[in-house]
């Protein structure tokens, strides 16, 4: 199972990453392979917001659709995502944001996953690294474009 895990300092604030990264609905805006997204549902849950999703991914011939569980805890600037239906035999991330007391934020990504498809898992394992550092430098792009600095 490919997994993938990193943190980076970047010189936006905790809250700023945090919103962009809730901000499910704009991903097919910026992310690689992001086709569509449509938010199903939005619930608040005390100290966390439950929202249900559908993404739909597209890499040359494979375009799937998945569902997922993403929760949201805004004061503690976490977001986890949990798979529900699709494509995977299983798929979680966690996206953590700490401000730096120097300045900027410290976030902290992990993705773990596997396809049902042995097909479609041996074709993603070929460009998965890859694959992680484009998602996450699309990420720092859109946070340039929307809040900007270097």
């Amino acid at each position: 199972m490919p997994t993938h895990s990193e943190t980076r300092r970047l010189p936006y604030t905790a809250e700023q990453m945090y919103d962009l990264v809730a901000d499910v609905a704009r991903y097919p805006e910026f992310l690689p392979w992001t086709a569509a997204a449509r938010i199903l549902e939005t619930r608040d849950e005390g100290d966390r917001t439950i929202m249900l999703a559908d993404l739909v991914i597209s890499f040359k011939v494979f375009r799937e659709k998945f569902a997922s569980r993403v929760t949201l805890y805004p004061e503690a600037r976490k977001i986890d995502t949990e798979y529900l239906d699709g494509p995977f035999k299983h798929m979680v991330s966690n996206w953590a944001f700490v401000d730096a007391p120097e300045g900027g934020v410290d976030v902290s990504f992990h993705v773990d996953f596997e396809f049902r498809s042995g097909l479609l898992q041996r074709t993603v394992s070929l460009f998965f690294n890859e694959a992680m550092q484009r998602v996450v430098r699309a990420f720092e792009a859109r946070a340039r474009e929307l809040y900007g600095k270097a």
